[in-house]
């Protein structure tokens, strides 16, 4: 009797696991407008996604899965659960907490593994540390509300939960969490909409058809996008407003490309707007009117490779510009490369024959 009614415990464990696991895995195969977008206040970043360059992209490749990272998944499954039907609470919309942005932009590396790389090679995967703990910085501007705009734009809390001043002079500051400290500030979704509409990125299927090769195919949306703070949502770039630029009252020319209008939404440039002010680098002398990507490789933010693209054979020197005395050649320069003009060398203003 007892050896039947182990072998019935046994059948009835192995038929309810395997029923939960097949459940599971048909729940994670199935279309998300049956499954997450039928019981989630998610239906418009699924109808957003349905005509974004992911659709093809299960969202379980992005998002996880309810046991993608262990008991931390299960967990948090079961918070947002808890938060609907136990609390009571009904949001109108989820927003991801910076914990899964975080690690959704860890599985960006999956298909983007040379933007990812670049990105780490550039300024732009700066740290909390690297930005709130500069004391240099910190002692000629302490740092506001408004650094969480472009630095840590999804961080769920504000300076008092961030920071803490010490006692000294001058002030201190250190961290309130001190994992804090590692984290990135601008993660991939700070610049990406993942759900940006946009067509899906193919390869040529003929190469001996000029309508077919890369460079003659319609342009495609931008994959650039603001995340906006306040308002927790992304704006595409090129829907974002051009800036009125000027240079010591003088109007300059902008580059009106989505990259450079996406660009000063951080680096951007005084209530005047002049060009320069504040942490602006909209080009000005000889360089008005370029696109920040005409110089800066996207991500890696490098420009050391760009010269080459107009110089020497549009340089009115005939010089090596790499060597001439400007920021790019020596960062102390008091020319820089973003406002150098020919009276920066030439008091006359033009280069002298011979």
């Amino acid at each position: 009797m007892n050896l039947k009614r182990t072998f019935f415990l046994l059948v009835s464990s192995f038929t309810v696991v395997a029923l939960f696991f097949g459940g599971y895995a048909r729940w994670n195969a199935a279309n998300p407008d049956k499954t997450c977008a039928g019981c989630h206040e998610i239906r418009n970043q699924v109808a957003e996604w349905h005509g974004s360059g992911h659709r093809n992209v299960r969202c379980t490749e992005c998002h996880g899965t309810a046991l993608g990272n262990g008991i931390h998944s299960l967990k948090e499954k079961a918070g947002m659960i808890f938060t609907h039907l136990g609390a009571g609470k009904n949001p109108e919309e989820i927003r991801m907490t910076e914990k899964q942005v975080l690690d959704l932009s860890e599985r960006c590396v999956k298909c983007h593994q040379s933007e990812f790389a670049k990105w780490q090679s550039g300024g732009h995967s700066a740290n909390y540390a690297n930005i709130f703990l500069n004391g240099s910085h910190n002692q000629k501007e302490p740092p506001y509300p408004g650094c969480f705009r472009c630095h840590g734009m999804f961080y769920e809390g504000n300076l008092g939960t961030l920071l803490q001043k010490s006692t000294t002079t001058p002030v201190e500051y250190s961290f309130k969490e001190s994992e804090a400290a590692a984290l990135p500030t601008i993660p991939c979704l700070s610049c990406h909409g993942i759900h940006t509409a946009n067509e899906v990125r193919g390869m040529a299927t003929r190469l001996d058809d000029p309508k077919e090769i890369a460079y003659a195919r319609p342009v495609r949306n931008t994959p650039l996008a603001w995340y906006v703070r306040a308002d927790k949502r992304h704006i595409r770039a090129d829907q974002l407003m051009k800036l009125a630029m000027y240079d010591q009252g003088k109007t300059v020319k902008v580059a009106d490309d989505p990259a450079t209008r996406l660009c000063t939404q951080c680096h951007s440039p005084n209530f005047k707007h002049q060009a320069g002010s504040e942490d602006d680098r909209t080009p000005t002398g000889v360089h008005e009117g370029l696109s920040c990507m005409a110089c800066h490789s996207p991500h890696s933010n490098d420009a050391h490779n760009s010269c080459v693209n107009c110089h020497p054979a549009i340089s009115n020197c005939k010089l090596n510009v790499t060597k001439m005395n400007t920021s790019y050649a020596d960062k102390n320069s008091p020319n820089n490369i973003h406002s150098v003009s020919c009276g920066s060398c030439h008091k006359d203003g033009r280069r002298k024959a011979g």
